[in-house]
């Protein structure tokens, strides 16, 4: 099954100084995306750093990882797999942040499952795939 690369992977393989590539590896041969909301995340994290060469390092990191990992959009579909998953999860009183909901409803619209380090958070959304990577 196809992967959606969740942000907490691109965050880790970049903290312990693998390559934007290892993310490949990860995904065990499988085809692998990232959700609009990750890759807005990440570029959050450009803006976030603590000194202009973390900042470099970030922008180098970031965009090599945009430039190997194809980003799925939030569109109108997405967004209507978003309103209906929400629905749910509020019916039952569930509550998961906006963003993961978003990453969720992405997966799902395209069919991916989510390769994330947030399993928790993940696990609450009724019939979507998670897994976590060997890192």
């Amino acid at each position: 099954m196809a992967r959606l690369i969740d942000t907490t992977v691109f965050i880790e393989v970049e903290r312990r100084g693998h390559p934007p590539s290892a993310v490949q590896v990860l995904a065990a041969g499988e085809p692998i995306a990232m959700s609009s909301i990750s890759a807005a995340e990440l570029l959050f994290g450009v803006e976030r750093a603590d000194s202009l060469e973390r900042r470099r390092q970030r922008v180098e990191f970031i965009e090599a990882v945009l430039a190997e990992v194809p980003v799925l959009p939030f569109d109108l579909h997405v967004a209507r797999v978003y309103g209906q998953v929400w629905g749910r999860l509020r019916a039952t009183g569930t509550q998961i942040a906006r963003h993961d909901l978003m990453i969720a409803a992405t997966a799902m619209a395209f069919g991916y499952e989510v390769l994330t380090y947030n399993i928790r958070h993940f696990e609450r959304v009724p019939g979507l795939t998670v897994s976590r990577p060997d890192l």
